[in-house]
């Protein structure tokens, strides 16, 4: 490599580091439960629903700390008020959490509610501690689990946030693998967390939730309604970028509208009131049917979703939203009639039906086809 690359390179790698303080701490798991208690170290509750151990896992831990085993650390980003964020071993704190009996997690089957202490189970070194709970043991292991200590990674405060983020992305190695919606939200909110939190609060919206009501709640649990959110603004608002990979698409685009340093423009109150209007338009025509399949005899809706049936109709939509009054019956009757006819008409079953069709031309055909149908219902 020549001398001028080489020198680049090292002063590229030294600038990074320059850009990113890190500190070793170790910490007793008591000491981060008190922590979690009084705020200091946060878990995001949208990070939080992530935690899916099973109690044979919570357990197998509390066995290795018994044992005094060793426990990869933990990561954190130092907040600017002193605060951790915690971006890397939520299975490892939540488990302890849960012995302990300060566990909030309804998402986990069975649930977990605060009071409840973990049962060990399926512990295989010493199969004694199986059908115990942190009030079984006497006060000597109560005190060694208390004490156990776990090396916690702090990202410091006046870091670069895009490394924080990269850093984050690589650390997406454990067991539970996030979904990329996931990811996406912790990830991106090390950018900045406005775009993330807006994203999740547009999910809870009550129209958008009667209108995708045919998702299974193990979709919901992936966050996989957010990335149906995230997917009607980028389409909505970049629908011209997309060339091929729809995950590169929108991790990209909401990158960009996280990233203070990109050109990317987003009005939040602008872009709200649309995704309220958009989904108060169907709720009040297909609602729950607003996304389903056409019966095979065409001679009704059957229950389910298609995310094709989603694209083509919520950005399909946008060519006459401005001209819908959704106080007036007579305008909602027409939507109504108007987009069953659409999801009935052989030609749209035809786009919307098989694989192979997240490219360019197919999307724009799909959602061409609802476009011309609706500005020749809404002249």
């Amino acid at each position: 490599m020549p001398e001028g690359n080489t020198t680049t390179l090292v002063e590229s790698i030294a600038a990074m580091l320059r850009q990113a303080s890190m500190q070793s701490l170790d910490l007793s798991f008591n000491e981060l439960l008190d922590m979690h208690e009084a705020g200091e170290l946060n878990i995001t509750p949208d990070y939080q629903r992530l935690f899916r151990w099973t109690e044979g896992q919570r357990s197998r831990l509390v066995e290795s700390l018994l044992l005094e085993m060793p426990v990869p650390p933990i990561f954190v980003i130092e907040e600017e008020d002193g605060t951790y964020q915690l971006i890397d071993g939520l299975q490892r704190i939540s488990s302890y959490l849960h012995l302990r009996g300060k566990l909030s997690a309804s998402h986990l089957d069975p649930p977990v509610k605060m009071g409840d202490m973990l049962t060990l189970s399926d512990c295989d070194i010493i199969p004694s501690l199986n059908g115990k709970t942190f009030n079984d043991f006497p006060t000597s292991l109560q005190i060694r689990l208390k004490r156990a200590f776990i090396r916690v990674e702090v990202v410091r405060k006046g870091s670069d946030p895009r490394f924080k983020y990269h850093m984050f992305k690589r650390l997406n190695t454990g067991g539970e693998l996030l979904s990329e919606q996931q990811l996406r939200n912790c990830t991106i909110r090390m950018l900045d967390a406005r775009f993330p939190n807006f994203i999740i609060d547009m999910a809870s919206v009550e129209s958008f939730k009667d209108c995708t009501k045919a998702l299974t709640q193990e979709r919901r649990l992936s966050a996989f309604d957010q990335e149906l959110v995230l997917r009607f603004l980028a389409l909505k608002n970049r629908r011209a970028k997309f060339k091929h990979e729809v995950s590169e698409f929108l991790t990209e685009y909401m990158e960009d509208v996280a990233d203070a340093e990109k050109a990317e423009t987003f009005d939040y109150a602008v872009e709200e009131a649309c995704l309220r209007k958009t989904f108060e338009a169907l709720q009040q025509t297909l609602g729950e049917y607003a996304f389903a399949f056409a019966r095979k005899d065409r001679s009704g809706l059957s229950a389910g979703f298609s995310i094709y049936h989603f694209e083509a109709i919520t950005i399909g939509l946008q060519a006459v939203l401005v001209r819908l009054d959704l106080n007036d019956k007579a305008t909602i009757t027409r939507l109504k009639d108007e987009l069953g006819n659409i999801k009935l008409d052989p030609a749209f079953i035809d786009i919307t039906t098989g694989g192979g069709k997240n490219s360019p031309g197919p999307l724009n055909q799909r959602i061409g086809f609802v476009e011309e149908r609706l500005r020749h219902a809404f002249p």
